[in-house]
């Protein structure tokens, strides 16, 4: 991937914690892309599987709230279908190797007058320490992942 997205927003609250957020545009709706994280999340490495491996249910019900483990390495903490929005907080893998915490959220709004939606990713986190990286890396993936199962969902169609 080449560097950070263009339209990225960063935030830094203190040196050690800090706010990334980025929009793309996508041509599916916004309940239709919403609803492959809060509904169908293993598909998403179907339709991304260079980014994405897999996705497992470990307990409870795909898109409810209840406080396990849910998908990979991420616990969802929120879902506003009514808003197409979900959060993530992730509870164990690589990223928590240099942040103390991360949490994801996924809000994706239809577009004003035309066909299509805007997915706003906002991730907050907080670094181990000063010398870890913002993860501006992390926004490309988001980006890409996007791009991807909006082909995906097209292609459904």
């Amino acid at each position: 991937m080449a560097g950070p997205a263009n339209n990225m927003r960063k935030t830094e609250v203190s040196s050690l914690v800090g706010k990334l957020e980025v929009d793309v545009d996508i041509r599916a709706s916004a309940g239709k892309f919403h609803h492959m994280f809060a509904g169908r999340p293993h598909h998403v490495s179907k339709a991304s599987p260079g980014n994405i491996r897999s996705c497992d249910l470990h307990e409870g019900e795909w898109g409810k709230v209840d406080g396990e483990a849910k998908v990979a390495k991420e616990r969802i903490e929120a879902v506003e279908p009514e808003k197409n929005l979900i959060t993530f907080r992730v509870i164990e893998g690589d990223l928590l190797k240099e942040y103390k915490s991360f949490v994801i959220t996924i809000h994706v709004t239809p577009k004003q007058g035309g066909r299509g939606s805007t997915v706003h990713w906002h991730v907050e986190y907080e670094k181990i320490d000063e010398k870890i990286a913002h993860p501006e890396t992390f926004i490309d993936f988001c980006v890409q992942v996007s791009k991807e199962i909006d082909e995906h969902l097209l292609n459904e169609d």
